[in-house]
This record gives C-alpha cells, structure tokens and sequence, in this order.
C-alpha cells in the first residue's frame, strides 16, 4: 500500500522556515507544496529555492488551498495564534512553532478550536523528538544513576543589538525568555515536572524585552538552575546531576548533540547518535504519520505538555514583570 505524500504549506519566509524547509526536503513522503510571506517576492524566492509548486503573498491564500495537507507556522510569536486559528478553520492540520503562543489564555484558544474542529495541532519543540534527548530522559527515569538531584541548563548567544530585529521587539515577543529561555524550561519540566516554587529574575534592554534571565525551579528533593541570555555565548548544555553520576548533554542540549555519562568515580562515556539532517525531520515524520493515521492530537507533545510549559512561561514573566500586552 502507498504511503500518502503530505503536502506541506509554511507561513513565514524567515530563517527558522528555511531550516525546516531544509529537512522537509530530505523526507520521501512529504513535500513543500505552498509557501506564504506577506512579501510575495521573498515567497516566490522561498519556493523556487525549496522546489514549491506555489508561493503567495497572503496567508489567507495558503489556507484557502484545498491541497495544503498540514501547515507550519513560522512567524514571530505574537501572531501564532492568529495564524493557528486562520488555518484550523479551513481545517488544515497545524505545527506551529514555539512557543504555541504568548499566554495560556491564548493556548487554550487554539486547543479549544483544535477540538472543535477535530482538526490536528501540535506545538513545535522540536527537542522532545531528538534521539540524543530522549536517550537522556529515559536514562533519568530508569535511574540509571539514581535519583536526579539537580539540574543546570542553560541557553546563551550574543546577537547584534539592533532594535528593529524580531528578537529585541517586544510588539511581537522579542526577549531572551520566549525564544530561547523556553528550552531549558522545557528540559527541567522534562525531567523533574512541575516545580513547587519558581524565584526568577531578569535584566532588560532599553526596548523593554528581557536580555537575561535567570530562573530556580524548587522541587521537594531537587532543584533546577535555569538560564538564558542574548548578552553571552554559553555552552548551552544540559547537564542533570544524579546521586551516583551526571548525564550531560553536550552543546547545544536543544538541537541534534551527544551525551556523556559520568559514574561516581569520574569515568566518562560519549553517546553519539548519527544525525544526518537539522533535526526539524523528526517531528516532520512525526506529524506526518498523525495526518495519515487521522490522529487530532499527539500522543509525544501532548496539548498538556503545551500547556505545562506556556503556563510556566507566564509564572516566569510575572516574578520578572515582563509584560507584552
């Protein structure tokens, strides 16, 4: 029997887009069928580039189209839900990129209308599909080293300052805490789940978005150490310490990376995995499958884990003050 080829749609022409479409492009049964950039040029550009059969210059063009099967949104954070929503009601399954959106009211939105339309829709992190991480936390809940009791992850790179960039714009969600704080979050709530109590802090550029932030998780008989900065490069590890031994994961913990074991006498083993794309193809795969089994939801980034981490961003931003609208 043959297997369905998906027809992709992306919305958003940005740098993220041009990596998934990358990986898109190495899966046999899926395809880039439709771009969508409100600058149609850098649409058609896009599109000639990854082998698209169209390109538009309107997002409400891309979900009008019958053929798009699934749809990846790529656009700052601050329009995620509106996107989301633009495309469930034309009933097109949707991945949207993290975080799913800028609270859990707006979260919550987008699950709701996902249900009432009985229409698929999964947030992004990418993370949780890599081999390298999920060999990590299937280390830590068979205890391998026995109990974890702390974790220390962080996620750090310098851009240049530049106040019109996506990153440093608070209208659309700019800061450290969003784009990239939200990893090592995703990495504490991973391993350690909900924390009892959260004590966070933050610096700030002048256009008002956090350029650092430092985050404690509390656990009952853990603690998680937490950091992201648009000030430094950091090694961007995870490294969680566990009563007999660490398991470490090398940088960048986020994306496609390797582990190294250490036992309680200081003897080191590397794990590597065989990467052969980004690391965007493995939740590609993933989503594809849900679309050809008629699966609305996933059972690997469940709409409780999207809500888990949207809800923990919110607790984050209120302790720092860090408010977008």
């Amino acid at each position: 029997m043959e297997t369905k080829t998906v027809k992709w749609g992306i919305i958003g022409a940005g740098k993220i887009a041009t990596k998934f479409a990358q990986d898109l492009s190495t899966i046999p049964d899926a395809k880039l069928y439709a771009i969508a950039s409100i600058n149609l040029e850098k649409a058609k550009k896009f599109g000639m580039e990854f082998n698209a059969d169209v390109a538009y210059g309107n997002y409400g063009q891309l979900a009008s189209d019958p053929k798009v099967d699934a749809v990846y949104i790529a656009t700052p954070h601050s329009f995620h839900k509106e996107h989301t929503i633009l495309c469930l009601k034309h009933d097109i399954p949707v991945l949207c990129e993290k975080p799913l959106a800028m609270n859990l009211e707006e979260v919550e939105a987008m699950i709701r209308l996902s249900k009432e339309k009985n229409t698929l829709l999964m947030e992004a992190m990418w993370t949780i599909f890599l081999p390298h991480f999920k060999y990590a936390l299937d280390l830590l809940e068979k205890k391998h080293f026995g109990e974890l009791k702390k974790l220390e992850a962080d996620f750090g790179f310098k851009p240049e300052y530049d106040e019109t960039s996506r990153l440093f714009n608070k209208s659309i969600g700019g800061g450290s805490l969003l784009d990239i704080g939200i990893y090592p979050i995703f990495a504490a709530l991973s391993s350690l789940g909900n924390p009892d109590n959260i004590k966070a802090n933050a610096e700030f550029f002048p256009t008002g978005v956090d350029s650092e932030c430092h985050m404690t998780f509390q656990y009952k008989n853990a603690v998680a150490n937490l950091k992201s900065t648009l000030k430094e490069e950091t090694k961007t590890e995870a490294i969680f310490y566990c009563e007999n031994g660490i398991i470490q994961i090398n940088g960048r913990f986020h994306e496609p990376s390797s582990v190294t074991l250490i036992d309680s006498e200081g003897n080191q083993t590397l794990k590597t995995f065989d990467y052969k794309t980004i690391g965007y193809s493995y939740e590609i795969e993933h989503f594809s499958q849900l679309i050809r089994e008629g699966r609305t939801k996933s059972n690997i980034m469940t709409f409780e884990k999207s809500r888990e981490l949207i809800s923990t961003l919110d607790l984050v931003r209120k302790q720092i003050g860090l408010v977008y609208k």
